[in-house]
């Protein structure tokens, strides 16, 4: 018997839930279930906080390299920092466009770098920083 093509009329298309588990990251420890931008929001700080690579468990497209930016001059690293987390979170769908970067210097122990930036999702506009 061979298969009937061009067959299909009607393609429901539907929306998955993108529930997650909410981790608490001071404790270490799952609790409770985060849902649309909340659940988004961990996944773009999971992302960022994972080198890309270094873990077996993850899909070498998954996280994010910045070790190699480490001494170098602050506008290269601004530069290469934008572009690195477009890459990065290019990954997920739910994530249409990143911009308006704002960058931060914080003197600290470590001399941080923290960054500012705006995430347009299908859930809608929210802004999110990072410490780098």
């Amino acid at each position: 018997m061979l298969p009937i093509r061009n067959n299909i009329e009607n393609i429901n298309i539907i929306a998955i839930p993108s529930k997650t588990y909410r981790i608490d990251f001071n404790k270490n420890r799952a609790k409770g279930i985060f849902d649309e931008i909340k659940a988004l929001t961990q996944s773009i700080y999971k992302i960022l906080i994972t080198k890309r690579y270094k873990y077996e468990i993850y899909d070498w497209n998954y996280g994010i390299e910045i070790d190699d930016l480490i001494g170098m001059p602050k506008p290269y690293v601004k530069i290469e920092i934008e572009r690195r987390i477009k890459d990065a979170l290019s990954i997920d769908d739910r994530i249409l466009e990143v911009y308006d970067f704002e960058f931060f210097d914080i003197y600290n122990d470590r001399c941080s770098l923290c960054v500012k930036f705006v995430v347009k999702s299908i859930f809608g506009d929210f802004g999110f920083s990072w410490e780098v």
